[in-house]
């Protein structure tokens, strides 16, 4: 099997980094094609090398890499392949990033503090990088911050398309764990024709990851609720938000999310938490030691895979999410 496919004169090439190949391996099999050979190491004193194994000159490239842990080795790492791509006359360079890191420092929330997420739009291009493409990024505002094209794709049709066949969905409440996910949610109730609730909450501003919980604002009691955020990282917010729930009389409480990010004390709080599953996608790596009973796995790959083929052929990755924007 090729490593490339062409479209006319062109010719695709997919490559991958270190931090989740598994997945790479996955989208190049949907796409037919296998990751372009790449030596990639770390010297003795952590600096990165990288080198393509086939020629790249003239070539549609889309180099993947997930931001998971060690998140800032896998970045500056991915920043070195593209700029290995430019150096080398690659043609085109979409930098693909199921989980794009530092999303959630989006703004300044006080004085004196990064806008990280626009710092990374900023290496990227200065990398080399022609196009970016993410999955549900924290905010849409980040598509902005990129001087050029960004797919911003959503898991939505694969979470909802699950939520779909195992539930009875008139039965269902969509739930935003907070105001910022009202617009995403309310995709969810437009798919499933269910209504829409919001827990307000508001987060500790000196303590990080801490969220103190407020009012259940719509009807929940005796319906099973489906949570609905772009990421579960301690857990807690998540955990939290099901108890408020579960005080209104929630009959059953499902969480779905778009990345696991399940850091520190993650797995245990879910475990013990009254939430009947936790429904998340492969955006990340989720070794056999994170995954539990509760936890369902889907993947990403195969959105990936059409988004990079619809950029490859000049389609329109719109067009995969009609009728749910």
């Amino acid at each position: 099997m090729s490593s490339t496919t062409t479209s006319g004169a062109k010719k695709m090439l997919l490559v991958s980094g270190r931090a989740y190949p598994a997945l790479a391996d996955e989208v190049a099999s949907c796409l037919g094609i296998k990751p372009t050979p790449t030596k990639l190491f770390g010297f003795a004193s952590g600096e990165i090398f990288v080198r393509y194994l086939d020629s790249v000159r003239g070539c549609d490239v889309f180099a993947l890499q997930s931001h998971t842990s060690p998140i800032n080795e896998w970045i500056m790492e991915q920043l070195i392949m593209v700029d290995a791509l430019k150096r080398a006359s690659a043609s085109r360079i979409t930098v693909v990033t199921p989980f794009f890191g530092y999303a959630r420092q989006d703004k300044k929330n006080r004085g004196r503090e990064p806008i990280s997420a626009r710092l990374m739009a900023d290496l990227f291009a200065t990398a080399g990088a022609d196009r970016l493409m993410a999955v549900d990024l924290h905010t849409a505002q980040i598509q902005g911050f990129f001087d050029g094209p960004v797919d911003h794709l959503f898991a939505l049709p694969i979470l909802a398309s699950y939520v779909e066949k195992k539930l009875d969905v008139s039965q269902v409440t969509v739930v935003a764990p907070d105001a910022g996910r009202v617009r995403v949610c309310e995709r969810w109730t437009d798919r499933l024709g269910c209504p829409l609730a919001i827990i307000h909450k508001r987060r500790d501003p000196d303590m990080a990851n801490q969220v103190r919980m407020f009012e259940v604002v719509g009807q929940v009691a005796g319906r099973t609720c489906i949570l609905v955020d772009d990421m579960i990282d301690t857990g807690s917010t998540i955990a939290k938000a099901a108890e408020a729930l579960f005080e209104q009389g929630a009959d059953r409480v499902i969480a779905t999310a778009t990345h696991g990010v399940l850091s520190g004390p993650a797995v245990d709080v879910l475990k013990n938490s009254r939430i009947s599953e936790i429904i998340i996608t492969n955006t990340l790596p989720v070794p056999q030691e994170k995954r539990f009973d509760k936890l369902t796995v889907l993947s990403i790959a195969p959105l990936l895979a059409r988004a990079i083929s619809e950029v490859f052929s000049d389609g329109s990755v719109t067009s995969l999410f009609d009728g749910q924007s």
